[in-house]
């Protein structure tokens, strides 16, 4: 299940995805409210739009944008919908994208064709510690692409590393889907209940939105905790609701690789310029093949770094790093700019550490201010200062840290409302 495009040419690629965009601009022109409206308004003859380049001449479209005319996206009628799903909501608040069947079967390919780039084969069991239900597309996703590779699931859903424990001794998965800091629980659970995990039939797993990696590609400090105790491989893949395709890292684990045939990429400065080659940017995305909400030039707040060197497994497409951070989550603290995966991976440092969250806020003359609430199971009273130092030393800042009870802070970053972790809370109140 290679695709040929991905191993053809760049030239190949580009021409390929030329031929795709403008089928997509004829489809938006006759079917989408909103696509129909923004060409007319911005005096867009589509018949101008040739190459990739030519979309420069076509306005972004933001998450904004949706929030506000959601129903002026669907290019289907509601009978068509087969399946509701809502984006995470990590940036404010979720929006609903309906999938026809022939979005549900582009989205089952997607799955297939990322779960082959990370190794997994017809017939492997695979172990799925992600929700299916609670209108999340990418549990439904992952389900659909290994049903139509061929792969045997064990839909566990996540956190209870018990009955996970239970679930791989019955059935012998070889990879695990999962957010990779629980790989940490589980890992402890093993070692305090005589659970022989180093021999299971654990090879690897696929991790999902948390980053695992440094941008040169090695292992962050979550990365090597996990391989530290356990010697797994860990596969990097990075999706959104919005975009309906994955980016998923081949064996050589140099970034997640674009199929080209799902979705157009561009990475933009903050004029909206391509950036140079080797530059972080804004991630923006065209998607291809999808019948009820395609989108044109959507922003997804993302900054990312892409790669376009041939990689060893013989696919020419374009990687994608791991995210350095999201535009809206920015800090300008003390005159330094941070992102929250920088911070993540200071406070994933410490073995002491229970659980965290940090808290962005402004204060009264509206500079961000950075609360760390810490639980710990450290006796040390000098503690506080190690992880202030810890800061200090790398990132050159050292915000506010509150230490919290496990119980009560515990609830509130592992909600069982929310898909992910809650260890960000933004509470500025302006629109950045």
């Amino acid at each position: 299940m290679y695709p040929s495009i991905e191993k053809s040419n760049f030239q190949e690629i580009e021409k390929f995805q030329e031929h795709k965009l403008r089928e997509l601009l004829i489809y938006l022109e006759s079917y989408s409210p909103f696509y129909k409206r923004l060409f007319k308004e911005n005096n867009i003859n589509i018949a101008d739009i040739l190459t990739l380049e030519d979309l420069q001449k076509i306005p972004t479209t933001t998450k904004n944008d949706i929030q506000q005319n959601n129903d002026d996206f669907f290019c289907v009628s509601n009978d068509k919908i087969v399946d509701y799903s809502t984006t995470s909501g990590t940036l404010g608040d979720p929006v609903t994208f309906g999938l026809s069947d022939n979005d549900l079967e582009r989205l089952a390919y997607n799955e297939a064709i990322s779960f082959v780039c990370a190794g997994i084969q017809k017939g492997d069991v695979v172990q799925m510690i992600t929700t299916i239900d609670k209108r999340f597309m990418a549990g439904l996703a992952y389900f659909l692409g290994l049903r139509k590779m061929g792969a045997s699931v064990v839909r566990m859903g996540p956190g209870i590393p018990e009955l996970q424990w239970d679930s791989i001794s019955r059935y012998q998965p070889k990879y695990l889907i999962t957010v990779p800091s629980f790989l940490l629980k589980m890992i402890d659970y093993a070692e305090k209940h005589g659970i022989d995990y180093k021999n299971s039939s654990v090879y690897g797993a696929v991790c999902i939105g948390e980053s695992i990696k440094n941008q040169d590609f090695t292992d962050n400090i979550l990365s090597q905790k996990i391989k530290e105790k356990w010697n797994i491989k860990l596969f990097s893949t990075y999706a959104s609701t919005e975009m309906g395709t994955a980016f998923t890292e081949c064996e050589y684990q140099i970034g997640g690789h674009q199929h080209p045939e799902l979705i157009i990429t561009e990475i933009l400065d903050d004029e909206e310029n391509p950036v140079k080659e080797g530059e972080s940017g804004e991630l923006v995305i065209t998607t291809l093949g999808v019948e009820a909400i395609p989108l044109l030039r959507f922003k997804t707040g993302d900054v990312v770094k892409a790669h376009y060197e041939p990689c060893q497994c013989g696919r020419n497409t374009m990687r994608l790093g791991p995210v350095v951070g999201r535009k809206q989550q920015m800090i300008k603290y003390k005159g330094t700019t941070l992102y929250p995966p920088a911070m993540n991976d200071i406070l994933n440092d410490f073995t002491n550490i229970l659980c965290y969250q940090i808290v962005i806020q402004s204060n009264e003359i509206g500079l961000d201010e950075i609360i760390i609430k810490i639980s710990t199971d450290s006796d040390s009273e000098n503690f506080v200062n190690e992880v202030r130092d810890h800061f200090r030393a790398k990132l050159r800042v050292s915000p506010k840290i509150e230490m919290v009870d496990f119980e009560v802070l515990s609830k509130t970053v592992y909600n069982p409302a929310s898909r992910k972790p809650a260890t960000f809370i933004d509470l500025r109140q302006f629109d950045k």
